[in-house]
C-alpha cells in the first residue's frame, strides 16, 4: 500500500487533488521527555504545549489536559537543490527558558552542518487557544534556504481520524469533535494536506528537495500538513506561527488570525505577564532554595501550568505519555499519566500549600470530592479531569491521602464531614489494611506505606468527627488505627530475611507474615517467583513522614542501610534510589520503550527516581539530619529547561553512550509532578526544620511531637 501510494505521489506533481495513501503510517505518540511545558495562567486559554528533546514542539493539549490534540510540529530546511532536512534530525539542539520567571521556552536548533539556525519562542495566547511562535531563521552559510512546517496533528486524542484541508494561508484540520487551523505572518505559502509517511511533505521534499505537491485535502486518516514559510534565512528572516484551535475550523482559524494580528511581542507580554503575577503572588522561596530559584520557579508553575482549566482543581500527573511512543502503549488512544490520579494530587495539593498556593490546594480537594465514588465514598484508581474513571483497581492510600489533606486544611464543616470524610474512614475500616494494589499499582497485600495513610487518614477523620460531635465515628476510627499501627510491624517487618541479620520492613506480603517466604510474580518482566523477603522500597519511610511511628524507631533505622545497599544509586547529581529490587518499568537496556513483558524476562529496567530523594530528605529532617544535598540532588536531575523528571539513567546501560547521560531524565515522565511538587515540599520542609506536610493530630498521637 505504502508503494502504490508513492507511486501515487510521483504522479501528482503540483496538481490539487484529494491526497493518496490513506489512511497513511500509525499514529504514535511521541517520547515523554518534555524538554518544556507551557501554557498561559487564564482560564480563557485552554491549550497547552509541550516541547520534545529533539528541538521540536510535540504535544499540545486541547481543550483539556486529558485530551492531547497534536502529535508533532517540526521544520525541514531545503537548499531547492542538494538537500533537504528536518530540524529534528540535522541540528544540535539547545532549549532556554527566555524569561526564569515564565514559563516561556525558546529552542535554538544549529545545524551540524553549520548551514543555518533555527530559534523558535512559544507562547500560548492568554485570550485564545493558540499556540504562538516566534521564529528566526538565519542562514549561516550566506547562501539563501527555503524552510518549511510540517505539522502531525491528532485532535481529540486520535491521530488517525483526521481530516485536512488545504487553503490559501492556511492549513485546516477537524475530527468533527475539535479543530484545528495553522497560520503565519508572512503568510504560509505552497499549502499541502497529505498522510503521514506516504504523501506528506516531508515525503516530498526528500523526493527533490522542493516542495512539489499541493493536496488540497485528506479524508479521515493520520492527516500531516505542509506549508513554506516566506523566509530565507538570509534577507528574510522573521515569521511567527499561530496554531490556533476551536470545535470548528473556522473557529480555530479565527482564534489563530487574530492572535497573529495582536503581534508576538505584545502576546508574549501579556502570557510572562500572568506568570509574573502568579509568582509575585506567592511567599519568597525558602531560603533552602534560593541556590536552585529557578528550579523552584519553574516548579511552581509547573504545578499551576498541570491543572486543567475546564476542571478546575484536576491536576494531572504528566503532560506526556511514557512510551506510548512505541509499540509497548499502556492503552489507546493514549495513556495515563494525563489523568488524575488521588495520591500524585495530594502530592501537588501539599506543595501548593506549603508554597502559599492556598486556593490551588483547595481547590484540588473539591475535584477529589467531586470524583469521590458514591455510595461507598472510595476514590478511583485514576480519572479524566472530567472525573470520568479510567482504570478501575482500588488502592487504599489514594482513599486516605483525600482525609489527611481535608484535616490539613481545616476543612471541618459538617457538610464536608458527613459527605466526605465519614464516607471515606468508613469505607477505610471496613475495607483496610489490606489494600488490593499500593503506591506502585502492581501488587496488593499489606504494605507499610499504605497502612500508614491508612492510618494517618483514620486519626484526621477521628479529629474532623470528634469536631462535628461524632464521638461515636471518632472513637471507631482512632480504634481501628491504633490496632494497625501496633500491628503494622507484625504485618511488614521480617525477621528473618535474607538481606540482613536484623528486622527491616518489606515492600509489600502477600499474607501478613513477613517471615514466610511466600513467592509472588513481580510483574513488569520481573521474577516469576521471588520470595517476598528479598523485595525491598522506599514507602516505609511514610510510617515516619505521616507521624505513625517516630524516626529513631529501632526497625525504621534498622531498614535504612538494607534499603541503600539494595535500591540506592550514586549519580553524580548525589545518590537516588530505585522503586524496589527487580523493578522493570523502564526502558530496555538499549534504551528502547518500555514493554509489557512476560514474568522473568528481565526484558525492562526501572531505573532511578528523584523524587525518592525528596522522601529521604523529609526523613532526614525528621531525624534531625540536615536535608539540603537531597534538595541539590533532585535539582540536578532537571533539564535545560529546568523539567525535574520521573527516572534518571542510573549507571547501567545505556548510561554513558552519547545521549544517556547519568542522573539525567530517561524518557520517563518529564515534567512529573509528584517531582515538582516533592521538590517543592522538601525546600519549605528544610525552612521550618520537619516534613511539613506531616499532620501534627498523627504525631502527637504516636510520636509524642504535638507542637511545631
Amino acid at each position: 500500500m505504502l508503494l502504490a501510494g508513492l507511486l501515487l505521489v510521483g504522479c501528482a506533481s503540483s496538481k490539487r487533488s484529494i491526497a493518496p495513501g490513506h489512511p497513511g503510517a500509525p499514529a504514535l505518540w511521541t517520547p515523554a521527555n518534555k524538554a518544556g511545558f507551557g501554557t498561559a495562567r487564564s482560564a480563557a486559554s485552554r491549550v497547552w504545549y509541550t516541547l520534545g528533546s529533539r528541538g521540536d514542539l510535540t504535544e499540545v493539549y486541547y481543550p483539556t489536559l486529558s485530551t492531547p490534540s497534536v502529535r508533532e510540529l517540526r521544520f525541514v530546511v531545503s537548499d531547492g537543490r542538494t538537500f533537504a532536512e528536518l530540524e529534528s534530525e540535522a541540528t544540535e539542539h539547545r532549549v532556554e527558558l527566555a524569561d526564569p520567571r515564565s514559563l516561556t521556552f525558546r529552542q535554538v536548533n544549529t545545524a551540524r552542518s553549520g548551514r543555518y539556525r533555527l530559534t523558535k519562542t512559544y507562547v500560548t495566547d492568554p485570550e485564545r487557544h493558540v499556540v504562538l511562535i516566534g521564529v528566526r531563521f538565519e542562514s549561516l552559510s550566506g547562501e539563501p534556504y527555503s524552510l518549511h512546517v510540517v505539522y502531525d496533528p491528532s485532535l481529540s486524542n486520535d491521530g488517525m481520524d483526521d481530516v485536512g484541508t488545504s487553503q490559501e494561508g492556511a492549513l485546516l484540520a477537524s475530527d468533527g469533535t475539535s479543530a484545528s487551523a495553522l497560520l503565519a505572518a508572512p503568510a504560509l505559502t505552497r499549502t499541502s494536506s497529505g498522510y503521514l509517511g506516504v504523501s506528506d511533505g516531508w515525503s516530498d521534499l526528500q523526493d527533490n528537495f522542493q516542495q512539489d505537491w499541493a493536496y488540497a485535502s485528506a479524508a479521515p486518516g493520520n492527516v500531516v500538513q505542509t506549508a513554506q514559510l516566506e523566509v530565507d534565512g538570509r534577507d528574510r528572516q522573521q515569521v511567527t506561527l499561530a496554531l490556533g484551535f476551536g470545535t470548528t475550523p473556522d473557529e480555530a482559524r479565527v482564534a489563530a488570525r487574530d492572535s497573529l494580528a495582536s503581534g508576538f511581542e505584545q502576546v508574549a507580554e501579556r502570557y510572562a505577564a500572568g506568570w509574573h503575577g502568579y509568582l509575585d503572588g506567592l511567599p519568597r522561596a525558602p531560603a533552602s532554595a534560593q541556590p536552585w530559584q529557578v528550579t523552584y520557579d519553574v516548579s511552581l508553575m509547573v504545578l499551576a501550568a498541570s491543572e486543567d482549566k475546564t476542571y478546575r482543581g484536576a491536576y494531572i500527573a504528566s503532560p506526556s505519555m511514557p512510551w506510548v511512543w512505541g509499540t509497548g502503549d499502556l492503552e489507546r488512544p493514549s495513556g495515563p499519566y494525563h489523568l488524575v490520579w488521588s495520591r500524585d494530587l495530594y502530592q501537588v495539593a501539599t506543595a501548593l500549600l506549603a508554597a502559599g498556593d492556598r486556593p490551588g490546594a483547595e481547590r484540588a480537594l473539591d475535584h477529589l470530592f467531586q470524583v469521590q465514588q458514591k455510595p461507598d465514598g472510595s476514590f478511583p484508581q485514576n480519572a479524566e479531569v472530567s472525573g470520568k474513571p479510567r482504570w478501575t483497581s482500588l488502592q487504599l492510600d489514594e482513599v486516605a491521602l483525600p482525609i489527611v489533606l481535608a484535616w490539613q486544611l481545616g476543612r471541618a464543616d459538617a457538610a464536608t464531614y458527613t459527605g466526605h470524610i465519614q464516607k471515606a474512614a468508613d469505607f477505610l475500616v471496613a475495607n483496610g489494611p489490606v489494600s488490593p494494589q499500593e503506591r506502585w499499582e502492581n501488587q496488593g497485600g499489606y504494605s507499610p506505606g499504605t497502612i500508614a495513610a491508612e492510618i494517618a487518614g483514620l486519626i484526621c477523620a477521628a479529629d474532623l468527627a470528634r469536631r462535628n460531635r461524632d464521638t461515636a465515628s471518632a472513637v471507631r476510627y482512632e480504634s481501628t488505627a491504633d490496632s494497625w499501627q501496633r500491628q503494622v510491624d507484625a504485618w511488614t517487618l521480617t525477621s528473618n530475611g535474607p538481606l540482613a541479620p536484623h528486622p527491616y520492613y518489606l515492600r509489600i506480603t502477600k499474607d501478613g507474615n513477613p517471615n514466610a517466604g511466600t513467592s509472588y510474580s513481580l510483574g513488569d518482566g520481573g521474577p516469576a517467583a521471588v520470595d517476598q523477603r528479598h523485595v525491598v522500597d522506599t514507602s516505609f519511610l511514610e510510617l515516619v513522614r505521616l507521624g505513625v511511628k517516630p524516626a529513631n524507631h529501632p526497625a525504621i533505622v534498622q531498614t535504612l542501610p538494607v534499603v541503600d545497599a539494595q535500591l540506592q544509586v550514586q549519580t553524580p547529581q548525589g545518590p537516588l534510589w530505585h522503586r524496589y529490587d527487580f523493578d522493570g518499568y523502564g526502558e530496555t537496556r538499549e534504551g528502547g520503550e518500555w514493554v509489557i513483558s512476560e514474568p522473568g524476562t528481565g526484558q525492562t529496567l526501572g531505573r532511578a527516581w528523584p523524587l525518592f530523594a525528596g522522601e529521604r530528605g523529609e526523613y532526614a529532617l525528621a531525624a534531625g539530619q540536615p536535608a539540603d544535598g537531597y534538595l541539590a540532588t533532585m535539582a540536578g536531575s532537571g533539564s535545560e529547561g529546568y523539567m525535574l523528571p520521573e527516572q534518571v539513567w542510573d549507571g547501567r546501560p545505556p548510561t554513558g553512550q552519547p545521549g544517556f547521560v547519568a542522573g539525567k531524565g530517561t524518557f520517563s515522565a518529564t515534567p512529573l509532578t509528584w517531582t515538582h511538587a516533592q521538590f517543592i515540599r522538601l525546600a519549605w520542609s528544610i525552612q521550618v526544620g520537619y516534613p511539613i506536610a506531616q499532620p501534627t493530630v498523627v504525631a502527637c498521637r504516636y510520636t509524642g511531637i504535638c507542637q511545631r
